[in-house]
């Protein structure tokens, strides 16, 4: 028989491991983004080097599933000697995943920017790294903002799979608390509640940005 109890007295401990979903998954955002810029300006560089080497990044990090990229993570980096807490290891994964994913994002972003701007602003005498943050980053964060909010909460999803490395996050929390009151149903039903809020809470956010973006 289903028990609503259960479901209740489950929420306080998953409301805490909701706060490691959420530190993993901003941390994964904010380290992916830097990456995705650089290998965005990589793949859209005049250079084949350059391009060849963001284009293989987005093929390797898009092509291996994030859950065998968590186990590489937390496995083969101790082979070289580098020991790390398994918080360590499942953020380096998610922000590597999340910046060929994101880096796709933008480099859509990128190209839909005209490309007249771009020979204005070489004509006012703008820098690289002018152009880049005053000029093209606000527009591609713009053209891209559904995508990007969308990705987030695909992120929040996959934060999920960073149980099968120890982290207490969400799903982690959840299996612990099922094995110890047998109540498996009660106990995932109330970790996606949880999920649900989150992802809501983001989704309010994009519509808040959407609306923002499109009136400035």
């Amino acid at each position: 028989m289903f028990d609503l109890d259960a479901i209740l007295q489950a929420l306080p401990l998953l409301a805490q491991a909701a706060e490691m979903t959420i530190l993993v998954s901003v941390m994964g955002l904010l380290i992916g983004f830097v990456i995705a810029l650089t290998v965005a300006s990589a793949s859209l560089s005049r250079s084949r080097a350059l391009r060849r080497l963001g284009n293989l990044y987005v093929f390797i990090f898009r092509g291996i599933p994030l859950l065998v990229q968590l186990m590489l993570a937390y496995y083969f980096l101790p082979t070289l000697g580098i020991n790390v807490p398994p918080l360590v290891a499942a953020i380096t994964a998610i922000s590597l995943c999340e910046g060929a994913y994101l880096g796709e994002i933008l480099r859509g972003g990128f190209l839909g920017i005209p490309h007249g701007q771009l020979e204005a602003t070489q004509l006012l005498g703008f820098s690289r790294l002018d152009t880049l943050t005053r000029i093209q980053v606000p527009q591609v964060l713009k053209l891209t903002t559904p995508s990007l909010i969308n990705e987030m909460i695909l992120l929040v999803k996959a934060s999920s799979l960073i149980s099968v490395v120890g982290v207490a996050e969400i799903t982690r929390t959840a299996q612990n608390i099922a094995a110890s009151t047998f109540m498996p149903l009660e106990t995932y039903v109330a970790a996606g509640l949880m999920y649900m809020v989150i992802n809501g809470m983001l989704s309010l956010f994009g519509h808040y940005a959407e609306r923002r973006f499109g009136r400035s």
